[in-house]
C-alpha cells in the first residue's frame, strides 16, 4: 500500500460523524454545519422534489429546511433516538408541508390548469392500470392532480406510496393515530378517483 493510499484510507476511517459535527456547530463552528449541509443536501433536495416540480421551489425547501435545522440544533438528541439524517428528514417533510399549505392558499397548480395533452397523457396512465392511485403519486403530472388534496393528505399519500413510509412513521410525523392515517389516505385515494372521473 502506497503512502498516499494509506493516508486516504486513514482519513476515511477517521471521518467526523454527524453527531460530532452537530456538537461543533453548536459551539460556533460554521464549517461543521457547512459539512452537514454538503452531506445531506442531496437527500433534502430529493424529498423536496417529491412535492414540487420547479427548481426554485426545491431550492426554497433546501434553504428553509437547513435554516430550521440550524435554529433547532440544540434540540437534536443525537444518535440515542434518531440519526441526524432521520431528524433532518422530518424537518424537511414539515417544511414541505408548510410550503404545500402556502400553495393551497394561493390556489396554485390546480387541475384546471392541465392542458389537453397533459390531461390525455394522465388519463392514459391512470385508467389503463388498476393500481391507478398508486401510479399517480409517482408521476410528474400528478403534482397538479394531488394539489386538489388537503396538504396533510397529499403529504401522507405521497409518503405512503412514493417513499413507502409506514403508517406508524407518518402518524408520528403528523401527530395522527394509525387509524387516522389509514382513514385519511383512503379518503384521499377516493378523492383522486372522483377527480379523474370528471375527465373520462
Amino acid at each position: 500500500m502506497t503512502y498516499t493510499v494509506a493516508v486516504l484510507t486513514a482519513l476515511e476511517h477517521t471521518q467526523t460523524g454527524d453527531d460530532e459535527l452537530v456538537t461543533a456547530a453548536i459551539a460556533g463552528d460554521q464549517d461543521a454545519f457547512g459539512e452537514l449541509f454538503l452531506r445531506h443536501k442531496r437527500m433534502v433536495a430529493a424529498i423536496g422534489g417529491r412535492f414540487f416540480p420547479r427548481r426554485e421551489q426545491i431550492e426554497e425547501v433546501i434553504q428553509m429546511s437547513f435554516y430550521q435545522a440550524y435554529v433547532a440544533l440544540r434540540q437534536y438528541q443525537g444518535g440515542q433516538t434518531h440519526s441526524f439524517a432521520a431528524w433532518l428528514k422530518r424537518i424537511t417533510v414539515n417544511t414541505c408541508l408548510d410550503e404545500l399549505r402556502k400553495l393551497q392558499r394561493r390556489n396554485e397548480n390546480l387541475i384546471s390548469d392541465l392542458s389537453e395533452p397533459e390531461t390525455a397523457s394522465l388519463l392514459e396512465a391512470m385508467w389503463d392500470d388498476p393500481s391507478a392511485e398508486r401510479r399517480t403519486v409517482s408521476r410528474d403530472l400528478a403534482n397538479k392532480l394531488l394539489s386538489r388534496l388537503e396538504p396533510e393528505d397529499r403529504l401522507a399519500l405521497t409518503l405512503l406510496y412514493e417513499d413507502e413510509w409506514t403508517v406508524v412513521e407518518i402518524g408520528e410525523l403528523l401527530g395522527w393515530s394509525v387509524s387516522k392515517v389509514k382513514g385519511r389516505t383512503h379518503k384521499a385515494r377516493k378523492h383522486l378517483q372522483r377527480a379523474m372521473k370528471r375527465f373520462r
